[in-house]
């Protein structure tokens, strides 16, 4: 008698499987979503560190927020301010200082996942 049941949970597995490689969100995707402007987004993580220049900004998903991250820096101080404001409602939900290492760091390990 032929069972059935093998080749659907190797169907399911496989989709599965699949499903956990999917491609990530292209950022026309991610922006469709976001509630808060680029813009928008800037000027409040601009307040929260005083004479701040955004030195990288990018819309992602992380730890299941969608956000807008901000890489800060301040003119005579090392290192830089990552500043994540909510792509929904605009609130800060991060901030913290990153030495230069960290950054370097920060950057081999996005490279290495691209």
């Amino acid at each position: 008698m032929f069972k059935p049941t093998l080749p659907i949970l190797a169907l399911a597995g496989a989709f599965t499987f699949s499903h956990a490689f999917a491609a990530e969100p292209s950022q026309a995707e991610l922006q469709a979503q976001a509630k808060i402007g680029q813009d928008q987004a800037t000027k409040t993580a601009l307040a929260r560190v005083p004479g701040g220049k955004v030195q990288s900004a990018e819309l992602e998903r992380e730890h299941g927020k969608l956000v807008w991250s901000f890489d800060l820096a301040q003119n005579g101080k090392s290192g830089v301010t990552e500043i994540q404001v909510d792509a929904l409602t605009g609130k800060v939900v991060s901030q913290k200082k990153e030495s230069a290492a960290q950054e370097a760091s920060e950057a081999t390990k996005e490279a290495q996942e691209k």
